[in-house]
């Protein structure tokens, strides 16, 4: 979805009310119903593409291009419109404008016409209509303003607390590092090593940011080598080996597609399951140091500290290699959903709760557990020369 314009197909793959981007998603993942699902919505994706190239006539008949948030919001209130936010994240826009790029759409064939006026997070996009209301058993509330929200990364980062030009990390299964900056200068060998931009939250922002494959690799090495123990046991054996793990390292590319693949080296006769998780833990730390770096040039700015939220946070052994690594402060938010807080900060100043979203997240007073470089701080800047 980074690479090509996208379609999506909502299928049920966790039970309700599993949070989104958490541990018990990924650990759904694994299940046969999640299996099932993927294999329905690939079903489900294809047939439809096949049906368009099949018969292009289709496309002439569709009336418009929803994106999943603005059909739930269509359905709220019979308005179309089009989320700035979303429509970042399709590929199809231009970054200049802040609209739909016209060379890609014709590249594409793709009318403008097909997608309709596009709103900003905290607008409004109608009113809940009596019918909806009616059918969502809520009879009186028709009429309430329905307030445009948009995509989970953008708001993960207004949530965590993140002012201008300061890099946040969202840590799960992948790690998402981006920032809210005035620019995105994107150069070719930006885009071959992953980097990528999109439309802030706020009007006149972008969010350049890079993602790479993260706690998946440490859920590979609890399943292959910790098999049955705790992520204390685990942490506890990793705290016990020093920097460098005694010369073995981890290539964290554990991805069947590219060309390059992961790999351990320096595995010899003392070495134990705990080198390796530290290895993983390293490897991924100092991916993170050279991809904060690209990001920087991208955004042109310099990180004074790293804002970390997701799962990947709870892990104290590997947030205090990353100061250590990285050389700044890590401060890792207390908010356990700041992409549904960060949300409802728009919300909150759509409906005129507060007079901006910043307001709004000021009177909430997020809070931070910081992590500074510590006595190993020297022992990793030795490693990295």
């Amino acid at each position: 979805s980074w690479q090509t314009p996208t379609a999506q197909a909502l299928i049920a793959a966790w039970p309700a009310g599993v949070p989104g981007h958490s541990w018990q998603v990924v650990a759904c993942g694994k299940s046969s119903m999640a299996h099932k699902a993927m294999l329905c919505a690939g079903k489900v994706i294809a047939s439809a593409a096949i049906e368009l190239l099949e018969q292009p006539e289709l496309l002439e008949k569709a009336h418009a291009w929803l994106f999943i948030s603005n059909l739930l919001a269509y359905k709220l209130t019979g308005v179309m419109a089009t989320d700035r936010t979303m429509a970042g994240t399709s590929q199809l826009t231009d970054l200049e404008t802040g609209d739909f790029s016209e060379l890609i759409l014709n590249r594409l064939g793709l009318r403008r016409g097909l997608f309709p006026p596009t709103v900003d997070a905290g607008e409004t996009i109608g009113v809940l209509t009596p019918e909806a209301a009616a059918a969502m058993g809520i009879p009186a509330l028709a009429g309430i303003p329905v307030i445009s929200a948009g995509h989970d990364t953008q708001f993960a980062i207004f949530g965590s607390g993140a002012d201008r030009d300061q890099p946040v990390l969202s840590s799960g299964t992948w790690e998402i590092l981006m920032a809210r900056s005035a620019q995105a200068r994107l150069t070719p060998e930006d885009y071959a090593d992953g980097a990528t931009a999109e439309f802030d939250a706020e009007p006149g922002l972008l969010n350049p940011g890079l993602q790479w494959l993260g706690s998946g690799i440490i859920e590979w090495v609890k399943a292959t080598c910790f098999r049955g123990e705790s992520y204390d046991t685990m942490d506890a054996e990793a705290a016990a080996i020093p920097p460098g793990c005694d010369g073995v390292t981890m290539a964290p590319d554990f991805l069947a597609s590219g060309d390059r693949k992961g790999s351990i080296g320096g595995l010899v006769l003392g070495r134990t399951r705990g080198h390796i998780y530290r290895a993983a833990m390293e490897a991924l730390a100092w991916r993170l140091k050279s991809r904060l770096r690209r990001l920087e040039s991208v955004g042109g700015f310099k990180s004074e500290f790293l804002i970390l939220v997701g799962g990947g946070a709870r892990n104290s052994v590997w947030t205090q290699m990353r100061a250590d690594i990285l050389r700044i402060p890590v401060k890792v938010s207390e908010v356990s959903e700041s992409t549904v807080l960060g949300a409802s900060m728009f919300a909150f100043a759509g409906a005129g709760v507060y007079s901006t979203p910043e307001q709004a997240r000021d009177a909430f007073g997020i809070t931070y557990r910081t992590y500074m470089p510590g006595p190993q701080e020297a022992a990793y800047e030795k490693l990295n020369h």
